[in-house]
Order: C-alpha cells, then sequence, then structure tokens
C-alpha cells in the first residue's frame, strides 16, 4: 500500500501534484470544511504530512497522528511548526532549504529598484492617462534615487544575504552586514550593531531567518537609517515594528519601503496603501514556476527518503 499523506496547503505545479497521487494516497486537509472530522477519520494512519512555511502544523494536529514519521514543510520557515514536540516523538522535519535563494535574492533587488526609482508610482502614472496631460519634462513625478553605488546594509548574511551581496556588489554597491557573528569567507565589512549598521547604509535589506528575532527594526534603527534611506524586507514580517515603520513613512524620516513579507499576512496595515513611498509584494518571492517546482520536488525526495529509513536533505529537526 501506498504511505498515507496529509497535505495541509495546496501546490500549485500540475506535475508536482501528479507525481504526489502516483507515489502516495494523499489527503487533501486543506479543502475539508470540517477538519476536525476529517482528521478523526484518517489521522490513524498518516504517515507524512506536507505544509508550507507560513502554515506549518500545530501540536494539537500532530497529537492526533499516532504513526506520523515526517512533516516537510514546502519553504524554509519551520517556526510554525513545534520542533521540540517533533523530536520529542522523532518525528523528521523538512524544509526546501536552498530552493528560494536566487528568487528571493532577485526579488529583493527588484524591491529596492522599484522604490528607488518609483516604478510602481510611474506605472500608475501612465496607465492613468495622465501622462499626454503633463509631457516630460512637466511630469509632476518626483526625480528618482539611482540604486549603483548605494551602500547596502544587509540583516542576515545566510544564503539569501550572500546572494543578496552578489547582486548588490555587481551594481557597485559597498556591502556591509549583520548577523550573530562575523564571517570569514566573505569580503564584506562586518558591523556588530543594527542600528550602526543603519547609520552606514543607504538601504537595509533584511534576509535573516531570524525565527525568534521580533520587532528588531524599530524607530530606532529607522531613525538610524535617515531620511534618505529606504528599508527592504523579503526575509520575515514580524521582523519589522510596522506602527513604528508607518510613522517613520508618514514622517518622511526613511525615504520608502518595500515588503515581501508582513506581520499579521494577509492583513497588511492600511496606512502603507496611501503611501508612494512603499512598494508592496503579497509575499510572493519564491513564487516562480522554476522556484515551486524545484520546491515541490525536495518535498517529494523528503517523503520518498524518509519512507526508505533515510534522513532527507534539508532535515532541520535532527
Amino acid at each position: 500500500m501506498k504511505p498515507e499523506i496529509l497535505q495541509l496547503s495546496p501546490i500549485l505545479i500540475p506535475q508536482i501534484r501528479h507525481q504526489l497521487e502516483e507515489l502516495f494516497t494523499v489527503h487533501h486537509y486543506y479543502k475539508q470544511a470540517d477538519k476536525a472530522a476529517y482528521l478523526r477519520e484518517v489521522g490513524s494512519n498518516i504517515r507524512g504530512v506536507i505544509t508550507g512555511g507560513h502554515t506549518g502544523i500545530t501540536q494539537e494536529v500532530m497529537a492526533q497522528l499516532p504513526k506520523l514519521e515526517i512533516i516537510t514543510v514546502n519553504g524554509v520557515g519551520t517556526d510554525a511548526v513545534d520542533l521540540a514536540y517533533a523530536r520529542d516523538r522523532n518525528i523528521k522535519v523538512s524544509a526546501t532549504l536552498g530552493a528560494l535563494t536566487e528568487d528571493v535574492a532577485d526579488l529583493a533587488i527588484g524591491l529596492l529598484i522599484a522604490a528607488c526609482r518609483g516604478l510602481c508610482t510611474s506605472d500608475r502614472y501612465v496607465r492613468s492617462g495622465e501622462w499626454p496631460n503633463s509631457p516630460a519634462p512637466l511630469a509632476p513625478l518626483p526625480l528618482a534615487r539611482q540604486v549603483s553605488g548605494m551602500r547596502i546594509g544587509i540583516v542576515g548574511l545566510g544564503r539569501v544575504g550572500r546572494a543578496v551581496a552578489t547582486r548588490a556588489a555587481a551594481f557597485g554597491c559597498p556591502i556591509s552586514y549583520t548577523d550573530l557573528q562575523p564571517i570569514s569567507d566573505v569580503p564584506y565589512t562586518f558591523v556588530e550593531d543594527l542600528v550602526a549598521l543603519a547609520q552606514d547604509s543607504d538601504a537595509l535589506i533584511l534576509a535573516a531567518a531570524a525565527d525568534k528575532a521580533e520587532g528588531i527594526i524599530n524607530a530606532k534603527v529607522l531613525e538610524a537609517l535617515g531620511n534618505e534611506g529606504y528599508l527592504v524586507n523579503v526575509a520575515r514580517g514580524k521582523l519589522v515594528n510596522e506602527s513604528d515603520l508607518v510613522a517613520a513613512l508618514q514622517a518622511g524620516n526613511i525615504a520608502g519601503a518595500a515588503l515581501d513579507v508582513f506581520v499579521d499576512e494577509p492583513n497588511v496595515p492600511s496606512a502603507l496603501f496611501e503611501l508612494e513611498s512603499t512598494v508592496l509584494q503579497p509575499h510572493r518571492a519564491s513564487a516562480t514556476v522554476q522556484t515551486r517546482t524545484r520546491m515541490g520536488e525536495m518535498v517529494i525526495a523528503s517523503l520518498v527518503d524518509s519512507f526508505a529509513g533515510k534522513i532527507p536533505k534539508g532535515c532541520v529537526s535532527h
């Protein structure tokens, strides 16, 4: 018999869904109206769980899966999974580490360019039909900020942080970073204090996993970034104190913010909608066909390896 899998969040790539159905008996938990009843029906035979980084899995659900061997996170975030409880039950937890790196770094640079060059504002201006009424150079759009040569400060120099640094360096940008400790194999400048990093940067890019950190980008950091500085977040929404960010943007204490993640997704502070100094994305840094396919392939490989008695690649619980 095929191993039985409980799927907590959808997978968008058809070929990955097809492979899952070929290899496993897949129970679509996320489609069920009465999830409690569904768990009582199928929970006793479930050996694997597929979930997303944002969805995770509660300890309550895990407790109803007595045969559970592995939780595969279709993403890199594991803060929504109780890893200590999983270890106590010898349940493996894997994530699609490395699969998202290039796309997330690409978006970080794209967001920076969009914020500095006013791409979204200019797009809205052209679409509005107003351009013929105010032909250049009289168009009522402010001059933009050059990206090449900006001093870039990166918070978290892991896989994504390094990929962001490589891209920014190609624009001739001096790179500084902060992390838990200096990293010996990179040519970038380590700055231990986050406020000092912000003060020495034209743009602060958040790339830290930092599952336990919260609100580290606060009024003090934003004040240090200054009224010509930009904030880019492709990491975790909770790293930013959103009320402090809104206040800084409204007061013009920073030049702009470009955000792919938020504290309480999909609920975004409405004040951000009204500001032309913001560029907002609905948590889509990894949303390309290529990356989502790689992620799905890693999910399948983790399940296959686990059921074969192997430690999956990307295992974070052992």
